[in-house]
């Protein structure tokens, strides 16, 4: 039921274009916490589909937000947004309004998660991020680099590889190695 919800919203954003979907999101009111938690415990009780789509609309500002987050990627904003929406289709199958969070607070981290595993499958067609070491390194590494005013292509200067791998606990080697596949792209075998 509420992979309808997902394609309609997916469908959405690739007829009208980023620009349309972006005005049309600011339609949907923003929820008070009664309103939301009023909403969930229909969605969870009665599996009330009406309320579950309110709940999705609402929180599509959250979705856009931290697909922001993620262009440096390489990747169209408008297919992270829509991975973005799965994320959230997927907290809201998930979300107990009796724990007493906003659902907003739960969906972040599902919303984050779907995003990550789409750049993680689509950033290069050799896997990269397989353990959750690599996944934190993959993600701040490019952070990292430019705190520490490293941003130039190639391979670190060796301070900087040392202060990267104990800021996330990490081998040198592994930042240098996540470093170099980063730096360079996918080429065809053709070519």
């Amino acid at each position: 039921m509420l992979n309808k919800i997902t394609t309609k919203l997916t469908k959405s954003l690739e007829e009208n274009g980023l620009s349309k979907f972006l005005r049309d999101i600011r339609k949907f009111p923003m929820l008070t916490a009664k309103e939301e938690n009023s909403l969930a415990l229909d969605w969870v009780n009665n599996k009330n589909f009406k309320a579950a789509h309110k709940l999705v609309n609402a929180h599509l500002r959250l979705v856009v937000k931290i697909s922001m987050g993620f262009r440096g990627y390489g990747l169209p904003l408008n297919e992270l947004i829509s991975e973005g929406n799965v994320g959230m289709i997927q907290s809201l199958e998930r979300f107990d309004p009796s724990k007493g969070f906003r659902l907003s607070t739960y969906a972040m981290w599902w919303i984050r998660a779907s995003i990550q595993e789409y750049i993680l499958h689509s950033w290069s067609m050799v896997k990269i991020g397989t353990t959750a070491a690599q996944k934190k390194l993959f993600f701040n590494l490019r952070s990292l680099k430019g705190k520490l005013k490293a941003l130039e292509d190639g391979d670190l200067q060796p301070e900087f590889v040392t202060e990267i791998a104990d800021r996330l606990n990490v081998s040198e080697f592994d930042v240098i190695d996540m470093n170099r596949r980063m730096a360079g792209h996918d080429h065809s075998l053709n070519a």
